[in-house]
């Protein structure tokens, strides 16, 4: 088709436009109820003539010319969607069932209606296979662990893959995480084993620190005997505010063997004196 051949088509179709239009015009007086249109704050009006967008209104109340003008609702609020239950194997070859919440809006109404048909199920079927994508290049430790990460990569993805729709992904979150149950029960030996080896850990550094401790007053007592003595003494104490009958109290060596090296030296004298 040349130029001239175009212009002219063109033409034609916006001198029918303007017949059909003034005429919309005419009828709108005796079918005034039809020509009334209302939408809500959270509602915008797309508007096509004769089967070509004009424009987004709303919200409130205005006309349109009755069987020239058609009107599509949109909603702008949130939609909270729910993203079916995924069976996805992870990158170390874990099978996880997993699933999610979409959080988006429309933020351009003319798009929303023009470049898609139904852009809720659209959606729904992008959260789905970016979910699977997603899930499928990551570890399950990084999934249990680094769960943020992955939420906001998922409403990256999803965001970017909607925005030519007159979407916007506020958020994306991952719901629940299903694992099998042979391989809950090798996390929780793993934790167990974990758990325990800490115990471990910890009792040896409290017995590598009561042993120092009592170095340290060896030599203190070592270098100052009647700390012993002290001691002694102290314990006595400690034990009779029990009110016990028996006491056991313990004697330094070094107390006997002077004790007997002063008997022995008794019994010599006693012998040279006879």
């Amino acid at each position: 088709m040349t130029n001239g051949q175009q212009s002219k088509s063109d033409y034609s179709q916006n001198a029918l436009g303007r017949v059909l239009t003034g005429f919309g015009y005419i009828l709108a007086v005796p079918l005034f109820w039809m020509a009334i249109k209302i939408v809500q704050e959270y509602e915008r009006g797309v508007i096509f003539r004769l089967g070509r967008l004009v424009g987004a209104r709303g919200p409130g109340l205005f006309l349109i010319i009755p069987f020239v003008e058609r009107m599509v609702k949109v909603d702008l609020r949130i939609v909270t969607m729910d993203v079916p239950r995924q069976d996805v194997i992870t990158s170390d070859n874990v099978t996880v069932k997993v699933d999610a919440v979409i959080y988006f809006r429309v933020v351009n109404p003319e798009n929303s209606v023009v470049r898609v048909a139904d852009f809720v199920r659209a959606t729904s079927l992008i959260g789905q296979t970016t979910l699977r994508n997603v899930i499928g290049q990551s570890v399950l430790d990084e999934l249990l662990a680094k769960r943020e990460q992955i939420n906001q990569r998922l409403q990256g993805i999803i965001d970017e893959a909607t925005e030519p729709w007159g979407i916007k992904v506020s958020a994306v979150e991952v719901r629940d995480v299903g694992l099998p149950p042979e391989m809950i029960r090798a996390m929780a030996r793993q934790a167990e084993a974990e758990r325990e080896r800490r115990a471990k850990v910890i009792h040896a550094e409290g017995e590598f620190e009561a042993a120092e401790r009592l170095a340290e007053a060896g030599r203190i007592m070592a270098a100052t005997p009647t700390t012993l003595q002290l001691r002694y003494l102290q314990t006595m104490a400690e034990i009779a505010s029990g009110g016990n009958s028996t006491i056991i109290f313990p004697l330094p060596i070094d107390l006997l063997n002077l004790f007997l090296g002063r008997v022995a030296g008794l019994a010599a004298d006693q012998g040279s004196t006879k």
